[in-house]
């Protein structure tokens, strides 16, 4: 049993990007769907999608690489945790690598990258950091 499936899913990703594994294959939910969808859409990951039906749906990520062999994803950080939820408004958005990163919002309107919640104007709960 995970007690916390988002840090579960980022320690599965950082693990996957240290030793070049091709594919990650995680347990599936709509948030963690969610999420890798967004990392997609921002270049860390290169594919994502579902197999399985029912309850032994999994999430399959295709890990991205540069041409010489390095990991994309430089590292990653959980900032709001089961037992310290962290929010900010969209003015205060942490920038994460003086821009160079990706801070991932839960806002009213689903899951956003910290510069789209600023062109909304949505703030919300911190998840988590990605940097290359």
């Amino acid at each position: 049993m995970v007690t916390d499936p988002i840090s579960d899913l980022l320690t599965r990703l950082r693990n996957a990007s240290m030793v070049s594994k091709p594919s990650v294959s995680i347990p599936h939910s709509n948030f963690k769907f969610e999420l890798a969808k967004l990392l997609k859409n921002e270049g860390y990951v290169s594919d994502v999608k579902v197999s399985g039906e029912g309850v032994k749906k999994l999430i399959d990520i295709d890990m991205k690489y540069s041409e010489e062999g390095i990991s994309v994803i430089s590292g990653m950080n959980r900032l709001s945790k089961p037992g310290q939820r962290v929010y900010s408004s969209f003015d205060n958005l942490p920038r994460n690598n003086g821009g160079l990163g990706t801070v991932i919002v839960s806002t009213s309107r689903g899951l956003l990258s910290d510069s789209e919640a600023r062109k909304r104007k949505l703030g919300g709960e911190l998840i988590c950091e990605v940097w290359s």
